[in-house]
């Protein structure tokens, strides 16, 4: 069982936080650079102008300021949580045994693995989120998926969901990934069920979060797996 740190108890916020949220705010604000993503459908859709910052301390405390309960699509957020998930389930050597922890080089998305162990180079690619997928114990998809929400509810602290929008136009344009998870089924680094593992990885993409639920997330992890609140 992993429990708390000594530095829970002993952490200390700056009295002006919240000023200074708000100052980072302000100056941020105004920027109108750059493009919502396009390359799914459905996120091409989301408000551009919705902006928050949220700060969950060790201890529970929560700093925010803007729209930090608007929920989007976690996206690539969820592959560290995933592979945790993945560890838990299979062990450390296992998961080695088909994805690597090292830098790629690569674009995220790139149908590149390695020349020597035909392993996604590490779990942050997409390619190494698809295996990690596979990796996620249960005897139905059903299964796996619920393992899946249950996972992310206990960082959060409350019931989390799928956009199932967002999970349909991934599904529907995942031409690239499904191309990555072929070759990977090739090399047997991941199953022959292609289908069912490519939904729970866009299943885990399509994760409804809110800005102040990724700062309870990380807190969650600065606390070594203890969530503030539960």
């Amino acid at each position: 069982m992993i429990t708390s740190s000594p530095m829970a108890s002993t952490f200390t916020t700056p009295p002006n936080l919240t000023e200074i949220l708000e100052e980072i705010y302000n100056q941020c604000l105004e920027l109108q650079d750059g493009q919502v993503a396009t390359y799914i459908p459905e996120l091409a859709k989301v408000n551009p102008n919705a902006f928050g910052i949220a700060v969950v301390t060790v201890a529970g405390q929560v700093f925010s300021v803007g729209d930090v309960q608007q929920v989007f699509t976690i996206q690539s957020i969820s592959k560290p949580f995933m592979y945790g998930l993945a560890l838990e389930d299979c062990g450390r050597a296992a998961v080695l045994e088909r994805i690597g922890v090292e830098p790629t080089g690569e674009a995220f998305n790139s149908i590149v693995l390695n020349e020597k162990s035909n392993r996604p180079g590490n779990p942050m690619t997409n390619a190494g989120a698809i295996a990690t997928a596979d990796l996620v114990q249960g005897q139905t998809p059903s299964e796996r998926l619920n393992r899946m929400l249950e996972m992310f509810s206990r960082y959060t602290g409350h019931k989390m969901s799928v956009d199932i929008s967002v999970f349909t136009s991934e599904r529907m344009t995942t031409h690239k990934n499904r191309a990555t998870a072929h070759l990977m089924h090739h090399f047997k680094m991941i199953g022959p069920h292609i289908e069912e593992i490519l939904d729970l990885y866009l299943q885990q993409c399509s994760v409804q979060v809110s800005c102040q639920d990724l700062a309870k997330m990380a807190a969650t992890l600065a606390r070594g797996g203890t969530h503030p609140d539960t």
